[in-house]
């Protein structure tokens, strides 16, 4: 079925409800969306190079802490089993929080351990994130 220029299958689950995107269209779509954040992590870490090396690890902490916190959050929303949709909340949710978690502890690491400066870690955390709004509208 074709809806709003995205395939999706339509499926009848276990409990007999018809719905629109199973759990591998969206585990795919969520590791794609990782995978441009790496991307733009790794590119925005290499344009900080000429500035030393202390920025280009500063900035390349910001997007790989983005980047493994998205992938924690997919790992941990999509299972392999079905679930029940509270189920899938839940776990979401946790997803979510572990997400936060690891960024602010790699920001605390960064900024106050390694005394990195904020501006490329920042710059690097900001644009990696906003990378997830042009990579969901990509076609998976």
């Amino acid at each position: 079925m074709r809806l709003g220029g995205a395939d999706f299958a339509r499926r009848i689950d276990s409990t007999g409800a018809s719905v629109l995107n199973s759990v591998a269209t969206g585990r795919r779509l969520a590791f794609h969306i990782v995978l441009i954040q790496l991307l733009v992590a790794v590119s925005i870490a290499l344009l900080f190079l000429p500035q030393g090396r202390n920025a280009t690890l500063a900035a390349g902490m910001g997007g790989g802490a983005v980047v493994l916190g998205s992938l924690l959050l997919a790992l941990r929303s999509f299972g392999r089993t079905p679930m029940s949709a509270n189920a899938v909340l839940l776990r979401m949710l946790v997803g979510m929080a572990l997400k936060w978690v690891l960024f602010l502890a790699v920001l605390y690491l960064a900024l106050v351990r390694f005394a990195l400066p904020p501006i490329p870690l920042l710059l690097s955390a900001v644009v990696t994130t906003l990378s997830f709004l042009f990579a969901a509208r990509l076609k998976a």
